[in-house]
Formats: structure tokens, sequence, C-alpha cells
């Protein structure tokens, strides 16, 4: 049975985010999916603050999708952390007019802070950058991932079908 994936872009720059409740790492690649970089970190705001930031990191960067992180138990199911995430995803979605994929973020913390650990960095200002290295961990891993498996799968996973087996989302339950 060949299932259809949604739309996703095969180049040009894509953003990942390490989605949080109080701030979030936002990292960017390169056009040609090369290069991926620390952006920065967004602390959480009303809605509408969010909405024109999105918008705005959309046009300003030239964005053609994102990919979000999702945090999946070691055992492989899911949490209410990864509903939060898939949420935001569909409103990152709505709110953008990219397609947004989500995409296992086991273990990016803990790599995050290794790599600014062996960078020399203080542990005031890893702090303040571990957000947005774990979100360019996240990209870095989706990119490694789609080179990975070429034509044959998009990585990730879609914003509305979890893939424990459960039901897709359904807002009725909020």
């Amino acid at each position: 049975m060949t299932t259809t994936e949604p739309f996703f872009p095969q180049s040009g720059r894509l953003a990942g985010i390490d989605y949080g409740t109080v701030r979030m790492g936002i990292a960017i690649c390169d056009p040609g999916r090369i290069l991926v970089s620390p952006l920065e970190i967004l602390r959480r705001s009303p809605p509408e603050q969010e909405t024109k930031y999105f918008r705005q990191l959309v046009q300003t960067e030239r964005i053609e999708g994102f990919v979000v992180g999702l945090p999946i138990h070691c055992d492989g199911g899911e949490s209410d952390k990864s509903r939060e995430s898939r949420k935001f995803a569909i409103w990152l979605q709505e709110t953008t007019e990219r397609p947004v994929r989500l995409f296992d973020e086991r273990f990016t913390t803990a790599d995050a802070t290794r790599r600014l650990q062996a960078g020399g960095m203080s542990r005031n200002r890893r702090k303040q950058r571990l957000d947005a290295v774990a979100a360019q961990i996240v990209l870095e891993s989706f990119l490694e991932a789609a080179r990975y498996f070429g034509d044959e799968k998009l990585p990730g996973q879609p914003i509305d079908a979890p893939d424990d087996g459960a039901a897709p989302l359904d807002d009725s339950d909020q």
C-alpha cells in the first residue's frame, strides 16, 4: 500500500525549531542545505507577537519549510510534550503557510550541552545558547536523514499523524 506524503520542499532554506513552553531555539540552513547554524532563542510571547515573528522570519530568511523537534520517550512513545509540539507545528504551518515536519529530538539537549562544553563556553553562556544549538542538531539530523533516504522516504512525521499508532490529532479534545 502506497501512501502519499504531504508536500515538503526538496530545496531551499529550512528552519529548525527546538520547541519549548518558555523559549524556543531556532536554527537555519543555507539554501543548498549543507550548513546549519543556530540563529537565536525566542522567548515565548503572546500569539500575535509570535505570529509576527514567524511570518517575518519566513520573509527575511527566505524559509521554505520548518522542522520542529518532536520529544519522544526512549521507548518510542509520545507524551503530553509531544502533543504540544504537534499543536505548535500545526499552528506554525497555518500561520506561515510553509510546510512543517516533525523530527525525533531524543538526546539533542545532551548533544548540544556536550558541543557547547567542548567549545569551552562558560556555564552561563552555554545556558544562553543551548536551545538554539539543540535546534541546530534537530535540523542537521533531519537533513542527514533526507540525504540518506534520498527520494525513497521523507524523514520525520507529518504534523497531524502520531507515529505510535494513536489516532491523528483532533482539536475537539482541547
